[in-house]
Order: C-alpha cells, then structure tokens, then sequence
C-alpha cells in the first residue's frame, strides 16, 4: 500500500474525529472536511432559544460505560480529564414506574470483587420475584459459558422468552438496557449485538460495567478538544465545507469541495451511510457500498428538557422510567451545574413524533409531575429531535468493513463496526481501525 503523504477524511463526526486523531498522533498530515458548521455530528452541542435566552443544550443525552475503553483511550490522548468531564457511577439501573407498573431497582455492590458485585446484585435487586432474579442469574450465567456468542441471529425478545425471562423482567430490566444501548426495540433487536454489549460490560473487569455521566457539554467533551489536538500536530479542520465529488488522480484522490479541489493520497469516507450516495459516484469500485446499506431504517431519539425552579433536583442524576412516554431522565444540574434543568431521552419510534414538541413536552412534564410530585410545574421547555439518530440494529443487518476495493480509500462510521450498535465507542473503534490500516 502507498505510503501516507496527506489523508483525507470526509466527516468531521465521532468517527472521523478519532481517524484523524489517530493519524495526527502518528504524525500523518491530515485534513476533515465537515459539511456543517459543526464538527461532533451527532454529539454536539446545540444553541437554542430557552426561556427567552440562547443556551448550549446538547443534541442528545448520552451515556458512557466503563468498557469504552477505545473512547477514554482516546479522551486522554487529546487531554480530557476523566475526572473533570464524567461523574463515574457503580452500575445503578434505577427504574421508577408510573401507576400500577411495578418498580425496579439494580445496583452493582461497590466493595465487592468481580463478579460478586453483580451477583449480589441481582440477587438483592427490587421488583423482580426470587425467581425471576434467580432466572436473571442463570442467564448471566449460560450466555457467558457460552462466550456471549449465538451461533444464528434472532431477536431479542424471542431470544429472552427462550431464556425462561419473564414479560416483567424484560420490560424493567432487558428493554430499558436494549433501548439504551441499541436504541431499537426489543421485538426487532439483534441478540447477537446485544450480546456483545453485555460481554464487554460484565465478562471482564469490574470497572467495565460502571456508568460514567458527561458534566460537560458534548462539543466541550469530544470535538473541541479533538480538534484541538489535530490541529496542534498540524492537521486542518473545514467546517462549512461541503464535499462535491472524489476522483482517482495520479497522486492519489481529488477531493471537490467549494469550488475547490485538493489532492491526496489517501481518503477516509467518515459519513452516515446514507451520505456515501453522492461522495462516491465517480468511484465504481465501491459503487456497491451503497446497496449494503440501502436498506438500513433508523431510530429517532427526543430529547425533552424541562426547566424547573433553581432548587429542583432528583434523587439520583440518572432515573429510568417505566410506563412513561420518556425512558430515562437525567438531572442536569448535577451533571452539568445547569440548575433545575432536566433531560427526558425518548428512543426509538412511537406515536409521539405524531405530537407537536408543545404538545410532546405538556404530556412529558404530566407524567414527571406523576412520578416525582416534588418537581412540580415546569417553567419552560426545548424539545430536540435527532430524526435519524441511529441505525435500526436489526438481526443480521449487513454491515461494511473499514476497507473498501479501492485501493488507499477506507470508510468510518458506527454502521462499519460490526460488533457493536449506534453508539461513541463503535464510531470511535471504527475511525481508529480505519486510521490504523493507513499507518500499518
């Protein structure tokens, strides 16, 4: 393969952030080009009008694990204080219910060893019968004899029924994570993926499976920091420039962009799978790439966020909720100083994008008033829907590799990861390997 004189990467998201990184912390020029004003793609901020003021509001609340590890690898190469960016929970999955839906309670024992810690858990966790905690704990237990792995794709639900979980648990414990994690539900969910999230999450080390909760905003945490640091090993970052088309020159590639052209001699194509449609026109040695992901549908997240008075908090920063149009909801004055600011997730597709965002955040600030009555009215409200938020993580959905048959040209995104969903740490895993097959 040509050695890398000048890469460049189309996508100024996650996962063009972290090829760019890679490459730029091996000392490889690099240039990203962004379409948008906005690096981070789907973990940024947004500027909005909230109660007669414009305030920084992030695109959607996002939850880390522990065993991201390539993201906090990465976090710290560009130096992103852990400590400072996160608030770093034992695992606390803390559903509260609405009405006659029971309520449900799971928390990982800090001061006990791996995998002690879980298991005490789940035997003393509130909600569930003795047997179905016991039937928790034997399906922990069979699918990691087993090595997480399932020899044919299923769904989700099918699969959890197979495995002696009851409605009960399933709708307290395995769709709030599914929905979480894979942003698709339960019915439609793949296992397999599902599978790989809870074996990086559970099989090895007991930080792995803590929650750690962003106390910055999702620009100040990823792409400001990022950029800084490709620009201080001489990279250069685009925004607001839109790529045209990309040829085969005798150097390389040319990329068209603003009525503009530049030359290099590797490309790395960072964005959504639906934007590879117009980029690789002119390259018919991946023209193909596109029927692989024709076919992808997509899950929306909204996110609802609610101001209260100044004095209003939670009990916990991060509550789920059962039986509720919003699924989880995170206090953002204890994540972020934004005092009496609340964030409602809802995931994946419901009659709630048939609502207006007036009429969706009236009917999301009832049933919070329901659930925790000590909050009260809200005094204003922002809904901001990402539409397309994620790929639909369906069974067998087929999924690109980083490496394309065009020589020197690699593609980067979450959907190119095939082990993992829509999440930062398959975006970040799949910029990095894209990275890492130019320097190797």
């Amino acid at each position: 393969m040509t050695k890398a004189a000048h890469v460049g990467v189309i996508g100024g998201g996650i996962a063009g952030l972290a090829a760019a990184a890679k490459l730029a912390e091996r000392g490889i020029e690099t240039t990203i080009f962004e379409a948008g004003p906005q690096l981070g793609g789907r973990a940024r901020n947004v500027a909005v009008k909230f109660n007669s003021k414009v305030v920084e509001l992030d695109n959607g609340q996002h939850i880390l694990l522990g065993a991201y590890h390539e993201t906090f690898k990465l976090l710290n190469i560009v130096g992103v204080d852990e400590k400072k960016a996160f608030i770093r929970l034992p695992l606390v999955l803390n559903i509260k219910s609405l009405g006659h839906h029971p309520s449900f309670r799971f928390s990982a024992f800090k001061y006990l060893p791996f995998p002690l810690n879980l298991l005490f858990g789940f035997i003393l966790c509130k909600g569930l019968s003795i047997t179905e905690r016991f039937a928790v704990i034997k399906f922990m237990v069979s699918i990691k004899q087993s090595g997480y792995h399932l020899a044919t794709d299923i769904a989700l639900k099918n699969f959890l029924k197979q495995k002696k979980q009851s409605e009960k648990t399933i709708a307290l414990l395995w769709e709030p994570l599914c929905l979480a994690a894979l942003n698709t539900p339960v019915a439609t969910a793949s296992s397999k993926i599902f599978l790989n999230i809870l074996k990086d999450t559970f099989s090895k080390k007991k930080q792995d499976s803590d929650l750690l909760l962003p106390k910055v905003g999702l620009t100040q945490l990823f792409s400001q920091p990022i950029s800084h640091y490709i620009q201080g090993k001489k990279g250069h970052v685009l925004t607001n420039h839109r790529v045209n088309a990309v040829k085969v020159s005798d150097q390389g590639f040319v990329i068209e962009s603003k009525s503009k052209t530049f030359e290099f001699s590797h490309i790395i194509i960072a964005t959504t799978s639906s934007g590879l449609n117009n980029i690789i026109a002119d390259l018919p040695k991946i023209a193909g790439l596109i029927e692989t992901t024709t076919g992808y549908r997509y899950q929306p997240i909204y996110t609802v966020y609610l101001q209260y008075p100044s004095h209003a908090k939670l009990p916990e920063p991060m509550i789920g909720l059962s039986g509720t149009l919003g699924q989880w909801i995170f206090d953002r004055g204890t994540l972020c100083g934004q005092q009496g600011l609340m964030a409602v997730i809802i995931s994946s597709k419901g009659d709630h994008q048939k609502l207006s965002q007036e009429a969706l955040a009236m009917k999301v600030a009832h049933e919070l008033q329901l659930t925790f009555p000590t909050l009260g009215e809200p005094l204003g409200h922002q809904v901001i829907a990402e539409k397309r938020a994620t790929f639909s993580c369906e069974v067998n959905l087929p999924r690109p590799t980083n490496k394309t048959l065009q020589p020197n040209l690699f593609i980067a995104g979450d959907y190119t990861y095939a082990d993992y969903p829509a999440t930062i740490e398959g975006a970040v895993r799949s910029g990095v390997n894209a990275a890492s097959m130019i320097i190797d």
